[in-house]
């Protein structure tokens, strides 16, 4: 079911979220299908979306969907920066769809967490899956992209 994505001043989007328990697995399966229906109608109506973290749709769990080559449930994600290089870039966001924000991310990093079947994975991640990863990632903390504008003038509106 494609859920509605909680916007820009939605208060439940500034609220960290909870690590899922094994005993929620089961329960939260129908989430993950709610949360790539959300990626795909965001496609379809803005042209636009790889991930999205599960507070996005009001699901206060530490749980990102991308859909990029491949599906991937991404539980209770860890991150480690490899190194000191950093990216500038504009970042769009399903929660913000017409406007994008430039801000400054890891360009490479470690990502380690639970997939769909509570099995660790670890993947490194650069450039521009570096930055989507630390974007949604943000969201399980309750920070947007807006927190991270480099500057007043780094906000940009999409035709």
């Amino acid at each position: 079911m494609e859920r509605q994505v909680l916007l820009l001043g939605n208060p439940q989007l500034y609220e960290t979220s909870e690590k899922v328990t094994r005993e929620e697995l089961e329960e939260l399966r129908p989430v993950f299908t709610d949360m790539f229906d959300c990626i795909k109608g965001i496609r379809r109506d803005y042209g636009f979306g790889r991930a999205i973290a599960a507070p996005q749709i009001g699901v206060m769990k530490r749980l990102i969907c991308i859909l990029t080559d491949k599906p991937y449930v991404i539980i209770n994600p860890e991150l480690e920066f490899v190194g000191d290089e950093m990216m500038e870039l504009l970042d769009d966001c399903m929660s913000f769809p017409k406007l994008l924000v430039r801000v400054r991310r890891y360009r490479h990093c470690i990502l380690r967490y639970l997939d769909e079947n509570w099995e660790p994975q670890e993947m490194r991640m650069d450039d521009d899956m570096s930055e989507l990863i630390q974007h949604e990632y943000d969201h399980l903390d309750g920070i947007l992209a807006t927190m991270r504008a480099i500057d007043n003038k780094s906000f940009v509106m999409k035709e």
